[in-house]
């Protein structure tokens, strides 16, 4: 499957999501900006939500027919990037394995059908994280997730993250992250209304939530470093699962507060609601985390 392709798919699968709760959708260079893809890429989405009766599309006009079913969605497999298809498989192994452990680049790449180029670039852009480090004849050694790294990544996120709290409540209302954020706040409302059988969601809308933030600044440096952040947040939400449906429900109400907030334009209740979710994160963190 080609890289384009993977894409268009994993896009109009998020367009989907967007037609609940809306009677028309937004102009291309919105649904662009919030599907985080090219106007070419939203057109072709937009042509296909039309032919498959989903839509009444006529430049731009674009009223919603129907809610979709879940025949409309691609399979998810069709949708995950061999990168998205490396970071799960090494993710599952560090997350499960212990100080010590090694990884053979020949043997991941195989287990995960994937090239070994795809696994070993993925591991040297990770390694300079500390996390992994490199051995002779294309193995790599888990140097472990503990609790000092953990506490560590917390107090980046924080930082990273409340100076785009505040850089996101500065931005004119024109810019279409704010279209952005009425979307995921739309979203985070179906899905706490259906938290009782959909709770395992909530792992993929806080991610897109937290990079919709993190969206809002220009710095190079919180952009690439919130990568690892990202992933590892995101991960723990997954394999985490005690109390999950109470943890994701308590999280969205912080999330639609923290929304609330953003909305306003009151840079201090922003601040503080961002603070305040992001230290249940870190306890979700840390309370999945091995002591040693």
């Amino acid at each position: 499957m080609s890289k384009q392709n993977t894409l268009f798919k994993d896009a109009y699968n998020r367009s989907l999501i967007q037609l609940g709760g809306t009677q028309t959708l937004p102009s291309e260079p919105e649904m662009a900006a919030s599907l985080q893809v090219s106007r070419t890429t939203v057109r072709a989405i937009l042509q296909r939500l039309a032919d498959e009766g989903l839509i009444a599309w006529d430049k731009r006009s674009k009223i919603v027919l129907r809610a979709p079913l879940a025949d409309d969605y691609f399979p998810s497999a069709e949708t995950h990037s061999t990168h998205d298809v490396v970071e799960r498989g090494f993710m599952k192994r560090l997350m499960g394995a212990d100080v010590g452990s090694q990884i053979n680049e020949l043997e991941l790449a195989r287990e995960l059908g994937v090239g070994t180029s795809s696994v070993r670039e993925f591991l040297i852009r990770f390694s300079r994280f500390g996390l992994i480090e490199k051995r002779p004849n294309s193995h790599w050694v888990i140097k472990g997730f503990t609790r000092g790294f953990a506490l560590e990544l917390a107090d980046i996120r924080e930082m990273f993250e409340v100076r785009s709290a505040l850089a996101f409540v500065q931005l004119p209302k024109t810019e279409t992250i704010w279209t952005g954020l009425d979307k995921i706040e739309v979203e985070h409302r179906a899905l706490k209304a259906s938290i009782d059988s959909d709770y395992g969601q909530f792992s993929e809308l806080d991610e897109r939530f937290h990079r919709l933030i993190h969206g809002s600044t220009d710095n190079r440096f919180i952009i690439e470093f919130y990568d690892i952040i990202a992933m590892v947040f995101h991960y723990h939400f997954q394999w985490n699962k005690k109390d999950e449906k109470k943890r994701n429900a308590a999280a969205i109400d912080e999330h639609l507060a923290y929304i609330t907030a953003l909305k306003s334009g009151d840079s201090i209740e922003a601040e503080l609601t961002c603070r305040r979710h992001l230290r249940s994160a870190r306890a979700t963190l840390m309370a999945s985390t091995p002591a040693t």
